[in-house]
């Protein structure tokens, strides 16, 4: 059941909530901020290797799915905080199955990163073995 005291806002008002809501998650979470490090990482590479199309697709995808993961993980936390202080099973399962989560979507852009980037990198140290 809908909440009836909050009320349906105007679009330009919910974009502003969603821009606080990552400025906050970006404040208040390292391991989020970790993972636009590694998101730029994986971009400049990207970019020097000039990947394909299809490349970005897939990099594009696997980064999303680690950044929602990882905000859907702090939500979880934040609410099972705001539940309880003291430990309750339950609360430990939320978190660590949240946890969980962030984990399959980073191991999966690392497999994902190594499948997409491998390639570029075998043929650039080829290239620079030619070279010599």
């Amino acid at each position: 059941m809908k909440n009836f005291y909050y009320q349906n806002v105007r679009f330009g008002k919910s974009f502003h909530h969603a821009i606080d809501g990552l400025k906050s998650i970006f404040r208040d979470e390292r391991n989020f901020r970790l993972d636009l490090f590694f998101t730029a990482v994986a971009v400049i590479v990207g970019l020097i290797f000039k990947i394909s199309h299809s490349d970005w697709i897939a990099i594009s995808l696997v980064i999303s799915m680690v950044l929602i993961s990882e905000t859907i993980n702090s939500v979880i936390e934040a609410i099972c905080d705001t539940v309880s202080s003291e430990y309750k099973v339950n609360i430990k399962y939320a978190k660590d199955v949240s946890a969980g989560a962030v984990l399959v979507s980073a191991t999966v852009s690392i497999i994902t990163g190594l499948i997409v980037f491998l390639p570029y990198l075998i043929a650039f140290i080829k290239e620079i073995g030619d070279l010599f």
